[in-house]
C-alpha cells in the first residue's frame, strides 16, 4: 500500500490518508478483505503521530470502507454503493471541487479534461 503525505496540502494529514485509502479502493488497489498495516506500522512508516492514522482508520470505518478489530487490525470491508440520499451530499463535495477549479481560472475544457484524467485512473482497477 502506498500513501504519501503532501506537507504543503492545506488539509489535515489524517484527511489525506483517509483519501489517499479511499482512492486505492476505488482503485482496486485495495480489494474486499485486505488487510490494512497496524496504526503503530503506518504511522511509522509516514512518519505521522498515530493518532492521527487511528483518526483516518476511524473515519474509514464510520464510511463503511473498513472494520477495524482491536488486536486484529483493519481490513477492507467493501466499496460502498450509494443511494439516492447520500448521492446529494456526493453532488456537492463534486461540486466545490469544480468550483475550486473554476475559481482557479481554468478554461472549462482544461477542467474536463483534469476529471476525465483523474475518473480513468480510478476506473483502472476494475471500479465500477
Amino acid at each position: 500500500m502506498y500513501i504519501t503525505i503532501d506537507t504543503e496540502d492545506r488539509r489535515p494529514i489524517y484527511q489525506q490518508v483517509v483519501d489517499e485509502i479511499k482512492a486505492l479502493i476505488a482503485k482496486g488497489e485495495l480489494r474486499e478483505g485486505t488487510t490494512l498495516p497496524p496504526v503503530r506500522q503506518l504511522a511509522a512508516d509516514l512518519g505521522v503521530n498515530l493518532n492521527t492514522i487511528a483518526t483516518a482508520y476511524r473515519e474509514l470505518q464510520g464510511d463503511g470502507l473498513i472494520t477495524v478489530k482491536h488486536g486484529s487490525g483493519a481490513v477492507v470491508t467493501s466499496r460502498r454503493t450509494t443511494n439516492e440520499n447520500n448521492q446529494d451530499g456526493l453532488r456537492k463535495s463534486l461540486r466545490a471541487a469544480l468550483t475550486q477549479l473554476v475559481l482557479a481560472g481554468l478554461p472549462r475544457a482544461e477542467i474536463m479534461g483534469i476529471v476525465t484524467d483523474e475518473l480513468r485512473s480510478l476506473m483502472k482497477g476494475g471500479a465500477k
